[in-house]
């Protein structure tokens, strides 16, 4: 009797790949004039994770061009970032087409980031059994538990690494990771323009949130007077920048409670590779094609020995 397949999700934040991808590979255009660079990259990382990861279920999460809740929260909200290139938006928009038409679950809503969709189906999925979240971004690792492992690309598409909450961590100093909407909360984040509090790292965010715990605490001892080991300079900060404290705490947390109109059967993975191949070659990606092809025909060729 064939063994059943042990069930993991994996939950891809798609804009944040494929941002890597268009930023890691040089302009790539296909015999048609279209640029394709990021989507090539995209595939390359793709390819790369559910050979590691194999996963049974898959979902590409993207974020929604309409503002978001963050946005009326507060209208500066990722005001600073440079407007995307047409280049890399055309690639985005087929993006999502070549995810479908290789068995890809792809979704977007309005109001949400992609964080916000893989945070809300993490938490529901999770449950039951293995999650993992393939992203860029470190935001995601606030999302990190027993059951969610986080595939994290470091630099380019090659450069990867699965954490578990215990790896992640490790990295923040031994903090939960609970505790790390808190430091962003001190810290801020300059590439989606959260305040944060001036004069405030993540080195010395780390320090103050071991040392108070979070920020309402930290706040509510200020307010008593006492400040412990705090410097009278970030003492001082803290108190006049309240305000962007509590407010970046809240942008930088990922919702996790938002409900969908789809199940986790909708995002069964049947991985064809016949219809990949024939997406490859209609992409120009023919040296994909020919190595995915040549793989084949060598499982064929050992299946038909194995008796």
């Amino acid at each position: 009797m064939e063994k059943k397949r042990k069930e993991i999700v994996l939950l891809l934040d798609a804009n944040s790949i494929i941002h890597r991808a268009f930023h890691a590979l040089p302009p790539l255009k296909n015999k048609k004039g279209e640029d394709v660079g990021a989507i090539y990259g995209s595939l390359l990382a793709f390819f790369s994770i559910i050979d590691k990861i194999k996963p049974t279920h898959i979902i590409a999460a993207f974020d929604s061009p309409a503002k978001t809740f963050r946005h009326k929260k507060y209208k500066e909200y990722k005001a600073k970032r440079p407007k995307a290139k047409e280049e890399l938006i055309c690639q985005i928009k087929a993006m999502r087409d070549v995810f479908k038409k290789i068995g890809v679950f792809v979704f977007a809503k309005e109001g949400l980031e992609a964080d916000d969709i893989i945070g809300s189906l993490a938490s529901s999925f999770s449950k039951k059994r293995e999650v993992v979240i393939a992203s860029g971004d470190r935001d995601v690792f606030q999302l990190a538990d027993d059951n969610i492992k986080i595939h994290s690309l470091r630099r380019g598409i090659k450069d990867t690494v699965l954490y578990s909450k215990k790896d992640i961590e490790e990295k923040f100093d031994r903090l939960p990771v609970e505790k790390i909407v808190d430091i962003k909360a001190l810290q801020g984040d300059a590439s989606d323009n959260i305040p944060g509090v001036s004069g405030i790292g993540e080195k010395t965010a780390i320090k103050i949130i071991k040392e108070f715990g979070n920020i309402e605490n930290l706040y509510a001892l200020l307010e008593k007077g006492e400040s412990g080991s705090l410097s009278k300079k970030i003492e001082e900060n803290l108190k006049k920048e309240e305000k962007n404290a509590f407010l970046s705490k809240e942008l930088a947390t990922i919702k996790r409670d938002a409900t969908f109109n789809f199940s986790l059967s909708d995002l069964y993975f049947n991985y064809n590779k016949k219809e990949l191949e024939k997406v490859l070659r209609e992409m120009g990606f023919n040296n994909i094609a020919n190595k995915m092809e040549k793989e084949e025909k060598e499982e064929k060729k050992n299946r038909s020995f194995n008796f």
